[in-house]
Formats: C-alpha cells, structure tokens, sequence
C-alpha cells in the first residue's frame, strides 16, 4: 500500500470495455487508484513491474498467453504483487494453476462491484479469497495426483532435474532460460521431454509433482 493510504491497482484484460468498467468502477473509491492497463500478457510483463501494484486485476484467458502465465512471472519477480484473476466461468484447471501460480483470488466476472471492491480491498490486505473447498481440491491433487516418485524420475538427466526443480519454484520457462543460460526454445525443449518421460501433459502438473515430493521429503 502507497503513502498516501491508497491501493494501486493494474487491470490486464483484453476486452476494453470491461477495463473501462473496472477501472470506472474502482476510480470513484477514495482508497483506490489504478495505475496501470494493459491487453495483453505481453505489455502487462513490461508494464506491472514499472508500477509495481499493490494488486494486479488479471483476466484468466488472453490473446498472446494467460493471466495465470502473467502472475507466476509476475510473482517469481516480485512477490508484493497480490494477482486476483478475472475469469468468464469456473474451471477447475485454470483454478489449479492460479493456485500453483500463487494467486491470491479468483473470482467470476458475473461478480458484483460492491463484491470485487471487497475482493481487492482483502486481497491488497493479505488475504485469500480462494474458496476453502476448492483449495481443499487442489490439496488432494497434490498429496495423490500424478506419477509416483519414482514413476519416470529416475529417467530424467541432471539438467532436466534442474529444470524440473525451478517449475516446481513457479518460474517460467524465460526465467529458467535466464537461470540457466540457455535459451528460452532449448527449455521448452527440456520441458517436453521431461514432461513426456514424467506421464504428464501440464507443466502444472510437474509444478505440483515436485510439491509433493518435497512434501515427502519434509515427512520423512
């Protein structure tokens, strides 16, 4: 939070009538500034670290990308930044990867305003507005979902294990590519592979593989 007492806030959606309206409908609160829009990934990348928000509004699905690939980069950098997504309707998958990417809310557009003001306000606050039983969901998912611990990992080579490593840490494969020197093509490369040799389809899923087994490392 700013100085002055106020939230910042940056809106990433494609649509600009429903920035327009978001933003209208946050500028008229005392406690409220917006500082930033973009429509796409790709300028909400360059623009959310030059104003640093307090919260970033960011629409689920974008034409270049998706506003749960935008708040894990953005997360991974500076992790003051709270990202509440914007999405037109429910789906567990895109809930689970928001979750994984360390968003702090996901809420429906169908939402009311005196509600997404809320949202903000308690995101800005610390606090998650991510629904307990679909938390609960991705909880299981991460305790039993996937391969086993050895299922494939014994395969993967050291660079590979690496890699997996750093999208167990959210980062994206840019920022593994810069971590490692390598370019951003060869760890896409590394990610098929090691996604192919692990029996899963979703770097999310290989984000939550490794969140189980340092689970099982921390229990034993």
């Amino acid at each position: 939070m700013r100085e002055d007492g106020k939230i910042s806030v940056f809106l990433l959606d494609d649509h600009e009538v429903v920035r327009r309206g978001v933003h209208e409908l946050l500028s008229v609160e005392d406690d409220i500034e917006v500082v930033g829009e973009a429509g796409t990934a790709a300028d909400a990348l360059v623009r959310i670290p030059a104003v640093r928000p307090d919260v970033a509004i960011l629409d689920v699905r974008l034409p270049d990308g998706s506003g749960v690939e935008v708040c894990r980069e953005i997360r991974a950098r500076d992790e003051s930044v709270r990202c509440l997504m914007l999405t037109s309707f429910a789906d567990d998958e895109a809930l689970f990867d928001a979750i994984m990417a360390g968003a702090s809310g996901y809420v429906l557009k169908a939402i009311r305003g005196n509600e997404l003001l809320s949202a903000v306000r308690d995101v800005a606050a610390g606090k998650s507005l991510l629904d307990p039983v679909a938390t609960a969901r991705v909880m299981e998912r991460l305790r039993n979902g996937g391969a086993e611990p050895d299922d494939g990992f014994n395969g993967l080579t050291d660079q590979e294990r690496r890699i997996l490593d750093l999208i167990g840490e959210g980062l994206t494969n840019r920022a593994i590519g810069e971590r490692l020197h390598l370019a951003e093509k060869t760890i896409k490369n590394y990610v098929s592979s090691l996604l192919s040799k692990l029996g899963m389809e979703r770097r999310s899923q290989a984000a939550a593989y490794v969140a189980r087994r340092q689970a099982e490392r921390r229990r034993d």
